[in-house]
């Protein structure tokens, strides 16, 4: 059995997915990228661009009674790998360092809208 997760708080999915899916106790956040729900635009800029993805990414596991404490994986995938240490930083401030999950960051040819990152995780409620 699987609930469909779904928040005004984070961007509408742009294709045939959801937001998340809770599965059990495991919660599958789809990959959030820099959109301002609100607006419905892209945010420009590495640095804000990555705090608009977590914010996304946050608004996702908040409705489905989750905080980043219950984040176990996380996947990264960048344009640039040339930002790491930018998107590293932005990232961190989310997570308590000794409890972080586990990740794995990628560079790829292109993302969805052309944006400069994009962030999936699974989280255990």
């Amino acid at each position: 059995m699987k609930q469909i997760i779904f928040t005004e708080n984070a961007p509408a999915p742009i294709g045939p997915y959801n937001q998340a899916i809770l599965a059990g106790n495991t919660l599958y956040v789809s990959g959030q990228i820099p959109v301002n729900p609100k607006t419905n635009e892209v945010v420009k800029g590495i640095e804000a661009a990555t705090t608009q993805v977590m914010e996304n990414l946050k608004a996702v596991l908040e409705q489905a009674g989750a905080t980043f404490e219950n984040v176990v994986k996380t996947t990264i995938f960048l344009s640039d790998m040339e930002q790491f240490g930018q998107v590293n930083a932005i990232y961190g401030k989310y997570f308590d360092e000794k409890t972080a999950p586990a990740r794995e960051t990628v560079q790829v040819a292109n993302l969805p809208k052309y944006v400069e990152v994009e962030i999936s995780c699974v989280a255990v409620l």
